[in-house]
């Protein structure tokens, strides 16, 4: 396929670096504190919790180049594999070639302002053209989000950052290191962990 500038690649990751493909979500680290220990929350993060539990919440737009349209939102609550919620991703290159996917929250964790989030495909759909990536049907494969909520700019990973194209299921709450940035958009994390029992219990 042929080079195309674009910056790093969210419906086609790091095997196909060169060619590039992002999207939208509604996804979900990990951390010995309480949310107690948690810092004070500022703009988007000062959330009110009427219970308390791990959150991912929020959508954005990834910082590419110019006709390079790639989205995440997610929806994520709750602590580990109890975890539930939606994810929605949305990436298009130019008039002609992207799609979508989304599927439903299957894991949460959280440490301090990092949550790593994974979710089965529930639905998908692609259009190909030329030069770019074929994505085709992902439904049923489980994929993973990590988001870094810095106050500022937040920051974005997704499972299949190494292996190429988004196909292959990862296990839960299994996701990359935090490495595109955001353009547009806000995340919220609220970091929870139950307390630890003390040896003798």
């Amino acid at each position: 396929m042929p080079r195309i500038r674009l910056r790093r690649p969210f419906a086609a990751a790091a095997a196909a670096l060169a060619v590039g493909a992002a999207t939208v979500l509604t996804l979900g680290g990990t951390g010995a504190a309480t949310a107690a220990e948690g810092g004070p929350r500022t703009g988007a993060q000062a959330v009110r919790h009427t219970v308390d539990e791990p959150l991912l919440k929020g959508s954005g737009k990834l910082e590419r180049d110019a006709g390079d349209n790639a989205r995440l939102t997610v929806d994520a609550h709750g602590f580990a594999v109890k975890a539930r919620g939606t994810f929605y991703v949305s990436h298009h290159v130019g008039a002609k070639w992207g799609g979508y996917f989304k599927g439903r929250i299957d894991c949460l964790l959280t440490g301090g302002p990092v949550a790593v989030v994974t979710g089965v495909v529930s639905e998908s759909h692609f259009t190909d053209a030329p030069g770019m990536p074929h994505v085709g049907d992902l439904k049923g494969k489980r994929l993973g989000f990590t988001v870094l909520d810095d106050g500022r700019k937040d920051r974005l990973g997704y499972s299949w950052a190494i292996d190429g194209l988004p196909k292959k299921s990862v296990g839960k709450c299994e996701s990359s290191a935090p490495f595109e940035t955001l353009e547009k958009g806000d995340f919220t994390v609220h970091h929870w962990m139950p307390p630890r029992e003390t040896a003798g219990r």
